[in-house]
């Protein structure tokens, strides 16, 4: 590590550590993991394409003639750069479904590949140096996630506006080879474009967050490199980011003294998504479907369900009673009634369609979801963890037979505990592809391979085309 890592603030530091770590560093376990999370980013990418908020987004490229070369993934069209970001970091997380890292708390991959992808003007990139780019990204970002706190979460950001903007940054400064002095500037002008409100979950504009940090990512590293200037110790100073988005805990040597110290991508991991909705209602979801395999019940059949959730587990649950698909992602209700009637998860679960019909409605009466103090556990960090991950769920379910069963679910399908398999990815990317505008299912397989085997690619751009 050079010597002005060690002399000087957050920013520098943070600088320094982008310029200074390469994949050969990365510890074992790094670079497959890194592979499993890319090729789930790409899927969830893909079922955005499909998704409701696409034809608002394509009129919009319309309406402001953002032609260009950068591919929309899933469309088959193009459009500038910084558009391009916006529009592949927007679909990245319109259904919610992809990965989570829950020190954050935030979804930081659909930014980084959004941005990654818009930063080529047409310029080859080997698996490898996406592979180091982004496992940088993720390690910055999550490390600034540990500093900030999730008190940052709890004034009301949304991280992956916020905070993963910082990932995205830090992967493209990596995979250009920006000096060090360039990326404090760049860190600089990022800062001021750190946004995103916890009230716009449920709508179009919580999956917005994503793409403008994409593109705000995009936007500061050209400039930088342009020779734009902006402060250059904006995590640490006084009105940067630590001190006017943080909270009293807040602590930007904090986020510079641990980077790398473990890697974020090996330990806590990453959590990738089974589901299709917010990751707060995962263990319940999952304890729901147990129960089910295990009795044998039907919707008909059910009395009452009790589902407990640990203090804070249903803060983002929001919609008791959801009238639209997307505010059914927010819901812990409506995806245990639609569970109880289908015995399973899809896409199609958070359509409007889904959500609407007559049966679901005739279900909410026998469900009681709360938080409960005694789903809390022992874990000394329980006030540091997300949503999703904190604490354990219990679910329990009454037969109008009599019979009835509980279980606990500590750690969710997918979460770095329970990992999904490339066979669970494989289904889990087909999904996804079939939800596009213009992806066949050969051609979706032929790029699910190729990524499969990502840091022997010369070139990922073929990989990239055949999801066009």
């Amino acid at each position: 590590m050079s010597e002005i890592a060690r002399t000087t603030g957050a920013t520098a530091r943070v600088a320094s550590f982008i310029h200074g770590t390469a994949l050969d560093a990365f510890p074992p376990d790094a670079v497959p993991k890194a592979r499993k999370a890319i090729a789930d980013t790409f899927a969830a990418i893909l079922s955005g394409a499909g998704s409701e908020v696409s034809q608002p987004l394509l009129s919009y490229i319309n309406a402001m003639h953002a032609s260009g070369e950068s591919p929309i993934l899933g469309t088959g069209l193009s459009a500038a750069p910084e558009t391009a970001a916006m529009v592949n970091g927007t679909f990245g997380h319109a259904l919610d479904y992809d990965d989570v890292l829950s020190m954050m708390p935030a979804h930081p991959s659909a930014v980084i590949l959004a941005a990654v992808l818009a930063s080529l003007d047409g310029k080859s990139l080997s698996g490898r140096s996406l592979v180091e780019a982004y496992v940088v990204g993720v390690e910055v970002g999550g490390k600034i996630g540990l500093g900030m706190t999730v008190g940052h979460y709890h004034r009301g950001y949304h991280a992956t506006g916020s905070l993963a903007l910082f990932s995205a940054l830090a992967a493209l400064l990596k995979l250009h080879r920006v000096d060090i002095s360039t990326a404090q500037q760049a860190f600089g002008i990022a800062g001021s474009m750190s946004s995103g409100l916890r009230r716009n979950f449920g709508t179009m504009t919580k999956p917005l967050h994503t793409g403008i940090a994409a593109r705000s990512a995009l936007t500061a590293w050209r400039l930088a490199t342009c020779g734009f200037t902006a402060a250059s110790d904006i995590l640490e100073a006084k009105s940067g980011v630590y001190s006017t988005l943080g909270v009293a805990e807040s602590n930007a040597d904090l986020t510079a003294e641990r980077l790398g110290h473990p890697f974020v991508i090996v330990d806590p991991g990453l959590a990738l998504k089974k589901f299709p909705c917010c990751y707060a209602s995962h263990r319940a979801m999952d304890g729901l479907l147990a129960l089910q395999s295990k009795l044998g019940f039907t919707a008909a059949s059910v009395e009452r369900v009790v589902c407990r959730m640990p203090p804070g587990g249903m803060q983002v649950l929001t919609y008791a009673r959801p009238k639209t698909g997307l505010e059914g992602k927010f819901s812990l209700q409506y995806p245990l009634a639609a569970g109880l009637l289908d015995g399973g998860y899809s896409l199609w679960t958070f359509t409007d369609e889904a959500v609407q019909r007559k049966e679901i409605a005739t279900l909410y009466e026998r469900i009681d979801a709360h938080e409960d103090p005694s789903c809390r556990g022992e874990d000394p960090e329980f006030e540091k963890r997300s949503s999703g991950s904190r604490g354990f769920v219990e679910i329990e379910v009454h037969l109008t037979d009599g019979r009835s069963a509980k279980m606990r679910v500590d750690k969710a399908p997918g979460s770095p505990a329970r990992e999904l398999t490339w066979d669970d990815l494989r289904l889990k990317f087909m999904d996804c592809a079939r939800q596009s505008m213009s992806v066949t299912e050969v051609k979706a397989e032929q790029a699910f391979a190729a990524i499969q085997r990502l840091e022997e690619l010369d070139d990922i751009g073929s990989a990239v085309e055949l999801l066009r």
